[in-house]
């Protein structure tokens, strides 16, 4: 009777081990797996310093924001982009920007502006939205996120059909914190130049 007792009870623990270690096996990539997956980044708040990146213009040239902020004030701007088509709200908020570029520069202050997209030729995009400006002027700076990296670290991905992040503006003080921003969830609510000079810090 021991023997029967003892041979069934073997049989139940590697019956149970065959069934457990394809389960175990199964968890085990699971987590692996969501451990690698990167986090949702949120939008940072106003007190929160900004995150930094590194980006390029679309004539390749690099450019980190820390590094072009340069202990100065910062008004970054996050725009469409390129969601398919020249967006006009996004030529119509850099116009304006740009007809403002001298008093930013009276306020020691600079403007970087981020043109989201596809990768697919969107640094010749970029240059074709920057042939309706004038010429940008040495204050304001414009790179592109092929890889919706910036957009992602700031929690701003449009993620719908003909989209790309949500416009935004963020106004940093000299030491890269957010003193001010604007999220927009439509294409035309826009911050202005005038706006942007309004909530600079006072120094």
């Amino acid at each position: 009777m021991r023997v029967f007792d003892c041979s069934s009870h073997r049989s139940d623990w590697f019956a149970t081990r065959r069934f457990n270690r394809p389960i175990r096996l199964a968890l085990a990539f699971a987590c692996t797996f969501l451990i690698g997956l990167p986090g949702f980044a949120e939008t940072p708040a106003v007190g929160a310093k900004a995150p930094d990146f590194t980006l390029s213009t679309p004539t390749g040239k690099t450019v980190r924001m820390s590094t072009e902020q340069r202990g100065n004030d910062l008004v970054l701007v996050v725009l469409r982009g390129f969601p398919g088509y020249q967006c006009p709200y996004c030529v119509k908020q850099v116009h304006d920007f740009v007809d403002h570029a001298s008093d930013f520069a009276a306020k020691k202050t600079r403007v970087l502006l981020v043109y989201p997209g596809p990768p697919a030729d969107l640094d010749q995009h970029a240059k074709d939205f920057l042939e309706k400006q004038a010429g940008l002027p040495a204050n304001i700076v414009l790179v592109t996120d092929p890889d919706y990296t910036v957009t992602n670290l700031y929690g701003l991905r449009w993620d719908a059909p003909h989209e790309t992040a949500y416009p935004s503006t963020f106004v940093l003080d000299k030491k890269g914190m957010i003193v001010f921003e604007k999220i927009s969830h439509s294409h035309g609510d826009r911050l202005s130049a005038e706006d942007a000079l309004n909530n600079l810090p006072a120094h």
